[in-house]
């Protein structure tokens, strides 16, 4: 796996030019980006209604792509990796499961399928994805798991019962949002959490400034993210042997505390 380049800027100026001379066939995609992001500033009054037009926009495009593969093979790659990873860590068929922003089930359909019926809960601020997720269902032949995907307006939770899931799970979500969002689920997580269980969640870590682009990358400072944990009664830590893994994100896992 590259290594990952922790104090770069992506945002700067100097960044963007040498990027684009390094990849000019990469130009035409990020400048059609851009254009979106202008515009959508001044239709969407807030991220989540900002990042759920993109959303729509991706999906319409590819359900695989808009949640980050380039290609069903690396979708399936990259599913494979979050479900074995989580397996390998404990994951059991008896456990309850939320999925946040599990998006078309890039790794969602393992768990439906390796948990008892009923016990996978997908969340997607996208209705669009969600659709795309339904067929996913469909086509691994799922339906007598009786998987649950429901569409949210924000990351509160505050429909979902006390300590219910034993394993909470965001992956690339957070390297989407901005730090309120990221906060608004940290809040709310631990009383969700069943005594015991833990939240995996990934993002794009720098070393560097934290800073965004276009409003769809985030990049966060590990110490942030474990500071913002501790400061909702949550006990959180980096994990190291996830960082050996080809997935170009980083993780921390937090748990309720006792």
């Amino acid at each position: 796996m590259p290594e990952k380049k922790l104090s770069v800027n992506r945002a700067s100026l100097g960044h963007r030019i040498g990027y684009a001379l390094r990849h000019p066939d990469r130009v035409p995609r990020h400048l059609s980006r851009a254009a979106r992001d202008l515009w959508l500033r001044r239709t969407s009054p807030d991220h989540v209604s900002y990042y759920r037009a993109v959303m729509r926009s991706d999906t319409r495009a590819g359900p695989d792509a808009a949640v980050g593969s380039g290609s069903r093979e690396r979708w399936m790659a990259l599913g494979a990796l979050q479900f074995d990873y989580l397996v390998g860590h404990g994951l059991r068929p008896e456990h309850r499961m939320l999925d946040i922003g599990c998006g078309n089930l890039r790794g969602g359909w393992r768990f439906v399928r390796h948990l008892d019926p009923g016990h996978y809960y997908g969340i997607d601020i996208s209705p669009d994805i969600l659709f795309a997720a339904q067929e996913t269902i469909v086509r691994m032949d799922l339906r007598d798991r009786l998987p649950v995907l429901t569409p949210v307006r924000d990351l509160t939770l505050r429909f979902l019962p006390d300590s219910h899931f034993d394993v909470v799970h965001a992956h690339s979500v957070f390297s989407h949002s901005p730090l309120p969002v990221v906060e608004e689920c940290l809040a709310n997580v631990g009383r969700v959490l069943a005594p015991g269980g833990w939240f995996d969640f990934t993002f794009d870590r720098t070393e560097g400034k934290e800073h965004q682009v276009l409003r769809e990358d985030f990049y966060y400072r590990t110490e942030t993210l474990l500071a913002l944990a501790g400061r909702h009664g949550l006990r959180a830590g980096f994990m190291d042997d996830w960082e050996r893994l080809p997935h170009g994100q980083s993780k921390i896992r937090v748990f309720r505390q006792p």
